[in-house]
């Protein structure tokens, strides 16, 4: 008598990699919002008054509440108490709630209002948090940055709540499968949110020759109700899942206090998630200010409005080659024959190359950064494949390390030697910022598939939200710091804008940025000496950091 094996959801490829694709594009959005003013930090300045400080201080708010009032903490343990289910839908309201509030701080119809006055003469001084330092808010800044920061903390809340929440599902879905492929895929395809936005939230802010950059967080908080509805649909599927197993949801088993000692107590888990907030704040916070960096540091030709090159059509031309990038770089990794493989990688080549000769006839720095994710969309699934079966996780966030301050410091130093040349200065930062991008994806690909291995699985979520609360202290520290450190290397600049000797928009693109790139660099430095030790550490103890993922 034959007997018949029960198969569930999570046993299909196709179920597995579609509620996959239901995470991932909710990141995506969720990555579209987190930098939707990124590309139009110049606008901020002259149309809101924004100077590089309020920006920064506004932008380091995302991460305020996770810091500072252990918002990630509870969401740890909603996520442990409550599963991923209702973890996921809750994040997608909070996000969608938060960027409400932030499009309405940046509308026309916030300027002149009495919450605009109440906000300019309140929230001047938090007592303790000014006497330490870490108050979102100051006395001077702009009542929009203000308003605008308080929607950004709410939404820091969710997304950093759905980052927790999508590992924890990929963890139940993929265990024992192609976990760091899958997690490096679904990173890897939430990143086109940062292309997306670079090309995208400038149209939005321009259109109609009318500038108005709330038309670019609307924008974002259309894209977030789409968030919640992907998180939604996942609901019923991981519910229809946990019915064909009879598995009960994380919430039988109630959080203890206790484990978070366990966690705490584990010497791997610390070297994992000081490198993790070195990456991100490196990469992140730089993300914030990188399409100013490249206004400040190349030299742009201002297009005819009757030019080819300045019309929207360019735009979505160029936004569906990225996509064809992106989708032949990835479908590369799952071609079974060399010759499909082939031909998916030549054509991923070609496109980018038109990508990046569309990018430079635009003239405009935001779609030059809009390259940063595309490499890394090809070569992260790769990298999570390898580490599921070959290993090498440790080894990997040292090359990473290794990269990562390269490129900084040839932002800091060589890009601006190029200042003048044209086409010399763009090819450097196009290259450069394919390699940064290239050296983050191993950050998915091998860094979070080895969390698992360092703590049981049913504290799993508690641990992940304590890596993300623990990033999230340089995700609020560092925009603020490269936004201080700018105007406090450039005194001649905030001198001349304060006296009108220039305008805000001149004022906008003249920028040094070598001060806050050297900085960010020794945040790779930090990162390689961390590696190095993680790697002896894992030798020594047998964390199996270097060991497959899957087992022959």
């Amino acid at each position: 008598m034959t007997e018949t094996i029960k198969k569930t959801l999570r046993d299909s490829a196709a179920a597995r990699w579609t509620v996959l694709l239901f995470l991932a594009f909710a990141m995506f959005c969720s990555y579209i919002f987190m930098d939707i003013l990124s590309p139009i930090k110049d606008l901020m300045q002259s149309t809101r008054g924004w100077d590089s400080t309020a920006f920064g201080t506004m932008q380091g708010s995302e991460t305020f509440l996770n810091v500072f009032v252990f918002f990630l903490i509870f969401a740890g343990i909603i996520l442990d108490k409550m599963g991923v289910r209702f973890t996921a839908v809750l994040s997608g309201f909070v996000m969608l709630v938060g960027a409400t509030i932030n499009w309405y701080a940046v509308t026309e119809q916030f300027m002149g209002s009495n919450l605009e006055t109440w906000f300019n003469n309140n929230l001047n001084y938090i007592p303790g948090f000014d006497e330490l330092g870490i108050s979102p808010f100051y006395e001077g800044m702009p009542a929009s940055a203000k308003f605008a920061a308080i929607g950004f903390m709410i939404f820091g809340c969710g997304v950093e709540m759905a980052g927790i929440t999508v590992s924890r599902g990929i963890v139940k879905w993929f265990k024992g499968r192609e976990m760091a492929l899958a997690m490096g895929s679904e990173m890897a395809l939430a990143r086109l949110g940062v292309a997306t936005c670079m090309i995208f939230s400038p149209v939005f802010a321009k259109l109609g020759g009318d500038i108005d950059v709330s038309r670019s967080v609307a924008f974002g908080v259309v894209l977030l109700l789409i968030a919640l509805i992907m998180f939604i649909v996942y609901f019923f599927m991981d519910k229809k899942l946990d019915a064909q197993t009879g598995e009960a949801e994380e919430k039988d088993d109630p959080f203890k206090i206790s484990d978070l000692g366990k966690i705490l107590s584990s010497g791997g888990f610390w070297l994992v998630a000081l490198l993790c907030v070195l990456y991100y704040s490196a990469i992140f916070p730089f993300q914030k200010y990188a399409v100013n960096m490249l206004q400040c540091n190349l030299t742009f030709t201002k297009l005819s409005p009757d030019s080819f090159w300045a019309t929207n059509t360019v735009t979505i031309i160029q936004y569906c080659i990225m996509l064809v990038v992106a989708a032949a770089a990835f479908a590369s990794n799952f071609a079974k024959k060399k010759s499909l493989r082939a031909i998916y990688l030549i054509t991923a080549v070609i496109a980018l190359v038109v990508f990046c000769y569309m990018g430079y006839m635009r003239q405009s720095a935001e779609t030059v950064f809009a390259v940063f994710p595309l490499l890394a969309v090809g070569i992260t699934p790769i990298l999570g494949n390898y580490v599921d079966h070959k290993g090498k996780a440790a080894s990997m966030l040292v090359m990473g390390s290794v990269l990562l301050i390269i490129c900084h410091l040839t932002f800091a130093f060589i890009l601006p030697a190029f200042k003048g040349n044209t086409s010399g200065g763009i090819i450097i930062a196009y290259l450069t910022i394919l390699v940064l991008g290239a050296s983050f994806s191993l950050v998915p690909a091998s860094l979070w598939p080895s969390v698992p291995k360092l703590v049981d699985a049913k504290i799993i979520g508690s641990a992940y939200a304590l890596i993300f609360w623990i990033q999230n202290i340089g995700l609020w520290l560092f925009p603020l710091l490269i936004g201080k450190v700018l105007d406090k290397t450039n005194p001649q600049l905030v001198e001349d804008l304060k006296n009108g000797v220039i305008t805000p928009e001149q004022a906008a693109v003249s920028y040094d940025y070598t001060a806050p790139l050297v900085m960010l660099a020794c945040l790779g430095v930090a990162a390689l000496i961390l590696g190095f030790v993680l790697k002896a550490v894992d030798k020594k103890k047998g964390l199996g950091l270097e060991e497959p993922n899957i087992k022959d």
